[in-house]
């Protein structure tokens, strides 16, 4: 089963437990985010192709990282004026975990947010002066 996504103006072709990297979307790592802008939908052979959106299908995932793109050099050189400009531009993306795809308005499963070793020992042993 696979489905085609729309936000941040692309389309994604994603499925059950890919890693997708998006324009950046509100929420800290762990938190759940819908895909509600759903194209078109295929499950065992039968295909849905919204007009222009699926009615409902979404599409639900986690927040894994927000992550920066490469750096893009813009260099623009006049010849004869002796002007030279040097810019870089970083996109800021955010990389998401597809959970599941839902049909017929049916709720996502509840995500637990994973806690880093770090931070679930920090929770489990406050520090303690002597």
């Amino acid at each position: 089963m696979f489905a085609v996504i729309k936000t941040g103006g692309k389309q994604y072709r994603v499925a059950a437990n890919d890693v997708i990297t998006v324009a950046t979307l509100a929420g800290e790592p762990g938190t759940a985010v819908t895909f509600d802008q759903v194209l078109m939908v295929t499950n065992d052979g039968t295909t849905q192709v919204g007009a222009p959106l699926v009615e409902g299908v979404t599409v639900a995932g986690e927040v894994v990282e927000h992550t920066r793109g490469e750096k893009v050099i813009s260099f623009k050189k006049r010849r004869r004026q002796n002007s030279r400009r040097k810019r870089g531009h970083r996109q800021d993306y955010t990389v998401v975990r597809i959970t599941e795809i839902l049909a017929g308005g049916a709720k996502p499963k509840k995500a637990a947010a994973k806690k880093t070793t770090k931070a679930a020992a920090e929770d489990a042993a406050p520090a303690t002066a002597e």
